[in-house]
């Protein structure tokens, strides 16, 4: 289900998708095409194959794979951020929309800067999985793919033994990954707070000054801000264990190949032109390595992101209209408030309990009371901001709840 939503923000950029992946191919090719036409060429120069003009066309194919895996990694890079950049566009814009829509009870219980957040940090993290996670997958699974046919078709026995530093790097970056991506989550969880913290102070600011309450807000920001060094102290240290055993591990790889190649080149089994062509493709598979473990790490983010956009896309306003739902003549103004009482869903206490009262049209009428009687609520009942729990408020003889005429006192029509 959630697959079938994210896939549907492609529709509208078919054309630019279809691009992406078509470069992505392209450039897979380009990349196993050089080590494999430079070991042709070496193993016909080794074999004392001189003529000019067959290595003035191999020359030629080796520069043109060059200028391919330039070409298309420049139309990879900027059509395919602009691909996710639209995307992210049209996801902000859906639930930006969306929030219009949502009830004050949502508001209630949600901080703002966590709000902010998701639309920042959260939407960034899918446009980069809208865009590198399908590129990065075709082109590692492509290069992957057929470096491996070719370097079994070179030598099965130097194949296999390099399989093993491979295998040791895939789950180290595998391991090692998941470990960061848990402390970048945890960073991003503090940056959310950081943002309701700052938030909660800046908009209390005269409440703060007035109760001079300045040192308790600091120290509240001082904690939260020491959260966040910990969590982005922590993040760095898995950034350096993930990296630095990723050097060890593709060094290690080239340094197997070596000693296992070199050991085959003087029993005879393979050649020189083979050992530099392995090195090469050790080379080049290095890149569908980092890519499938920046591809892991970028679905795991982009998923959990994807999955807090649609939990908010997936909340329905409490305010709707009644389905025979009509729009009222202009009106007067005459508020009347029959039997109500209401209580907020975050809490099982009542705010107000049977109130009835009735404002005239063209009158005006204070409301007087101590803090948290209830006036600011009244207030926001009356344009529907919240549903009433019991009873019911009529302008104009209309129940704002189910919005259909009701003249008469003992008529009630709510539509939740």
């Amino acid at each position: 289900m959630l697959l079938k939503r994210f896939i549907a923000y492609y529709s509208p950029y078919r054309g630019l998708f279809a691009l992406d992946m078509a470069t992505a191919s392209v450039y897979s090719a380009c990349v196993i095409a050089i080590p494999n036409y430079t070991r042709t060429l070496l193993s016909r120069i080794e074999a004392g194959q001189t003529d000019i003009g067959w290595i003035a066309m191999m020359i030629a194919i080796l520069a043109a794979a060059v200028v391919g895996l330039s070409l298309t990694s420049y139309i990879n890079t900027k059509w395919g951020h602009i691909l996710g950049t639209r995307m992210e566009t049209d996801m902000r814009r859906d639930l930006f929309g969306h929030l219009q829509k949502l009830s004050f009870n949502y508001y209630d219980k949600t901080k703002t800067g966590h709000i902010v957040s998701r639309i920042a940090n959260d939407l960034f993290n899918i446009s980069e999985l809208a865009h590198h996670g399908p590129e990065d997958l075709i082109i590692s699974v492509l290069t992957f793919t057929g470096a491996l046919i070719l370097m079994f078709s070179f030598s099965a026995p130097l194949t296999l033994i390099s399989l093993i530093p491979l295998a040791i790097m895939i789950s180290w970056g595998l391991i090692q990954g998941g470990r960061m991506r848990a402390r970048f989550k945890a960073v991003r969880e503090r940056i959310a707070d950081i943002n309701s913290a700052v938030e909660n102070s800046i908009q209390g600011i005269r409440e703060v000054k007035s109760f001079t309450n300045e040192t308790y807000e600091m120290g509240k920001f001082h904690n939260v801000n020491s959260e966040f060094r910990t969590a982005k102290e922590k993040m760095y240290g898995a950034m350096a264990a993930f990296h630095s055993g990723m050097i060890f591990n593709i060094e290690s790889f080239s340094l197997v190949v070596i000693a296992a190649g070199a050991i085959m080149v003087n029993k005879g089994a393979i050649s020189f032109a083979d050992i530099i062509g392995f090195q090469l493709f050790v080379k080049a598979m290095m890149d569908p390595v980092r890519r499938l473990t920046n591809f892991y790490e970028a679905y795991q983010q982009g998923a959990a992101s994807f999955e807090r956009f649609t939990e908010i896309m997936d909340i329905e306003p409490d305010i709707v209209d009644a389905p025979d739902a009509i729009t009222p003549p202009p009106l007067t103004g005459d508020i009347r408030i029959e039997s109500m009482s209401f209580k907020y869903s975050t809490s099982p206490d009542w705010i107000l309990r049977d109130v009835n009262i009735h404002i005239p049209a063209g009158k005006t009428v204070a409301l007087v009371g101590e803090s948290g009687a209830g006036k600011s609520t009244l207030a926001s009942l009356i344009p529907r901001f919240y549903d009433v729990s019991e009873g019911k408020i009529l302008i104009d003889g209309y129940d704002i709840a189910a919005r259909t005429h009701s003249p008469s006192a003992s008529t009630r029509g709510r539509a939740n």
